[in-house]
């Protein structure tokens, strides 16, 4: 667990329609990061996705273009062309079951309902990669999640992501020479009371075809 990360996802869905869904959270994070490293993204047709690649950094971003469901297609293609092994990869999704303005980072374990992550899963063959989970909170009813996650935030739970965002970049120099314990334990500590009142309680994520 202690490899240094050379392949970061953020998981998504591609086209103007998504880019402010909740579901996209991934997808915000990676952009700036990419901005913070000075990395241009651009699409790499092979990768199926938006790449970039900070040669000082000596790390990949990736932004599948696959859809959420098919995220694996395009993480598997990058990890084997470039050889990067699963406890070197960071993906970074949305998460129900965590309030907006929250973050979780853990390596391994459950895939929680999540799409995205059940079809990387399967293309890496193992569970045992690192995941940043960015709460979006949860409806409180599990037949509203896909519409939930398909929809843009509210105003202040989209502040509260925003912060979150900002937090989860700060853990980059941390994550960058694989000090996990202390990254660990700053992305798992609850910040101050959110603006937006915290959601009911969560459920497995479930999502359709291009969720």
């Amino acid at each position: 667990m202690q490899a240094r990360i050379r392949l970061i996802v953020g998981l998504g869905n591609p086209g103007r329609e998504y880019a402010d869904t909740r579901h996209n959270a991934g997808f915000w994070f990676c952009e700036r990061l990419a901005d913070r490293l000075g990395v241009s993204l651009s699409v790499e047709s092979r990768f199926h996705g938006l790449v970039g690649h900070g040669r000082q950094q000596a790390v990949w971003l990736l932004l599948p273009q696959t859809f959420m469901n098919r995220s694996g297609q395009a993480v598997g293609a990058l990890a084997r062309f470039h050889r990067v092994a699963p406890a070197e990869i960071l993906v970074v999704h949305d998460e129900l079951d965590i309030p907006p303005g929250q973050l979780r980072l853990k390596f391994g374990g459950g895939l929680g309902g999540h799409n995205g992550l059940k079809d990387i899963t399967a293309h890496l063959g193992t569970q045992d990669y690192w995941r940043l989970r960015i709460g979006i909170g949860h409806p409180g009813d599990r037949n509203e999640v896909v519409n939930y996650v398909l929809k843009p935030p509210r105003r202040e739970e989209r502040d509260d992501i925003d912060a979150a965002l900002d937090r989860a970049l700060d853990l980059w120099p941390l994550i960058e020479k694989a000090d996990w314990n202390t990254a660990v334990k700053r992305a798992n500590t609850k910040p101050p009371l959110p603006l937006s009142s915290p959601p009911g309680g969560g459920t497995p994520h479930s999502s359709p075809e291009k969720s």
